[in-house]
């Protein structure tokens, strides 16, 4: 008899790309190492700051320059990271919302306009 296991709707984990995983840990690392574990959540304005360092790697890299000047790692980790820094905080409110939300009712959702930094 062949095993069973039901996970057919579960995140598939296998399908991260592991260089580019270790590349990013990198730059987090690096971050966390020249300001502190989880500065970015206390930067001011960091939506509109990350959102504006997030451009300026793609940017770079679009234009040929690979890696980052400063910290040596590749352009497109450093945008990884500020993506996380701004989808982070929208997952948390997501979910601090759903949860907070009566059971009897629809779960909302949440639009939130674009280019709004507050």
């Amino acid at each position: 008899m062949e095993g069973q296991k039901f996970d057919s709707d579960k995140p598939q984990w296998h399908l991260v790309q592991p260089l580019s995983m270790q590349e990013y840990i990198k730059v987090l690392t690096y971050g966390a190492e020249k300001y502190a574990s989880d500065n970015w959540r206390k930067v001011p304005d960091g939506k509109k700051r990350y959102f504006s360092a997030l451009l300026r790697h793609v940017w770079a890299w679009w234009l040929g320059e690979v890696r980052d000047q400063e910290s040596g790692y590749h352009h497109l980790a450093h945008a990884m990271c500020c993506l996380a820094f701004l989808l982070e905080p929208e997952l948390e409110a997501e979910a601090q919302m759903v949860a907070a939300w009566p059971v009897n009712q629809a779960k909302p959702t949440k639009e939130v306009p674009r280019g709004k930094t507050k």
